[in-house]
């Protein structure tokens, strides 16, 4: 008998694996239609903002690395994990007619690999800032140079109840330290602006700006309940330079009513400006100096601990003040000079600075910022649901 023939052994080996080409095709076909119809609704619904489109979590856009992994096992991966039935040969097959549900059955994988890429991006928060919009509005520009010396460790009773909440965790029965109140009058003060330009300058031995006049009433809130004392040198009170480096900030002002309020709770000690120098530099710009006394008298109270039977134990110290300088600094440039004895009288000496100033008019320019990830994640979960719909009833494999 002669050997079988080599021809005849190859027919007795298993067929390879038909229409592998027309699988690549459907998937990459139903992805990119995927894509482009994902696509088609955030762009119709906001155009070229996603141009300017600026990442909150742009971390999360790692998670594409994920995606190939997800299309592989959501397509192919699928005949892997799904039950075999071993035959001898698949000849007899390979000829055999394929329907419409056989060739789209990698179909309901792809929507779910592009649904995620959707919902990936989505994660990733971008944000889109809505074109300014310039509205006329009426206030004032001020300045507001606060002293960050070491006197205003002093505590100051009479807090009014709506200003705990600016305070924080302190002691129970603590007395707030001036610098705490001040903070939270300030905060307070600037949480009811609505169209007033607000400037921050902090001083004690030399003179700085936190932040030049603005209507970002949300940055000026954080910084305000930043501060600290001995943040800069706190050995002196360079009034002087404060009142000077505050009229740079109001020198391109163009508002009608301009005004540099200085909380302090001390006498001038130190600078390179003289206090009266300081004053003619505000009147140059057409501002007024509002001064503001915090405490009063050389007599003050520094917490210091508890005694053995836990109540605040307050010691007495000396801190120089000079009310006079203060009020003729005010009157010098047609401002006026106020003394606070309390948090409620420093609260209400603010509120009346405002009464005093002439409201101006000009021109707001307002920008919001918009989420748009909504946008990603409609059509990422439409196109999930889509995949688990059609996997369900449509295009079901059986095992």
């Amino acid at each position: 008998m002669s050997p079988p023939r080599r021809d005849d052994r190859r027919g007795e080996q298993p067929a390879p694996r038909q229409g592998q080409w027309a699988r690549v095709l459907v998937v990459s076909l139903t992805a990119l239609l995927a894509l482009a119809a994902g696509v088609t609704y955030p762009w119709l619904a906001r155009g070229a903002d996603w141009l300017v489109a600026k990442w909150q979590h742009p971390w999360a856009l790692l998670g594409l690395l994920l995606v190939p992994w997800v299309f592989w096992r959501a397509t192919w991966g699928v005949d892997r994990r799904s039950a075999h039935l071993r035959l001898g040969t698949l000849a007899p097959f390979g000829g055999g007619p394929q329907g419409w549900r056989a060739r789209l059955r990698d179909v309901p994988g792809a929507l779910r690999g592009v649904g995620l890429v959707f919902c990936i991006v989505a994660l990733a928060r971008p944000v889109s800032s809505v074109r300014p919009s310039v509205a006329e509005e009426e206030g004032i520009d001020l300045v507001v140079a606060l002293d960050l010396s070491g006197s205003m460790e002093a505590v100051i009773d009479n807090l009014p109840p709506e200003l705990e909440k600016y305070l924080g965790e302190r002691p129970r029965g603590v007395l707030p330290a001036r610098v705490d109140a001040a903070k939270a009058v300030l905060r307070d003060f600037i949480a009811r602006r609505k169209s007033d330009r607000i400037g921050i300058v902090v001083f004690a031995k030399d003179a700085f700006v936190l932040s030049p006049p603005t209507l970002d009433y949300q940055l000026l809130d954080s910084l305000v309940s930043r501060m600290q004392l001995e943040v800069i040198d706190p050995h002196g009170t360079a009034i002087g330079d404060a009142l000077g480096v505050s009229a740079a900030r109001l020198r391109r002002s163009s508002a009608t009513s301009k005004a540099v309020i200085l909380l302090t709770d001390g006498d001038n000690q130190g600078g390179r400006l003289s206090p009266e120098h300081g004053a003619h530099l505000v009147t140059t710009v057409n501002a007024k100096v509002y001064t503001v006394q915090i405490g009063e008298g050389d007599d003050a109270r520094v917490f210091r601990g508890f005694d053995l039977l836990g109540q605040p134990r307050y010691e007495s110290r000396g801190y120089p003040t000079n009310p006079a300088l203060l009020k003729r600094l005010a009157e010098d440039s047609g401002g006026k000079s106020y003394v606070a004895s309390d948090a409620a009288e420093l609260q209400a000496s603010l509120h009346d600075v405002l009464d005093r100033l002439e409201k101006t008019r000009f021109e707001a320019a307002q920008a919001t910022f918009e989420d748009l990830y909504r946008f990603l994640l409609l059509p990422g979960v439409i196109l999930i649901a889509l995949d688990a719909l059609l996997g369900a009833l449509v295009l079901r494999r059986f095992p």
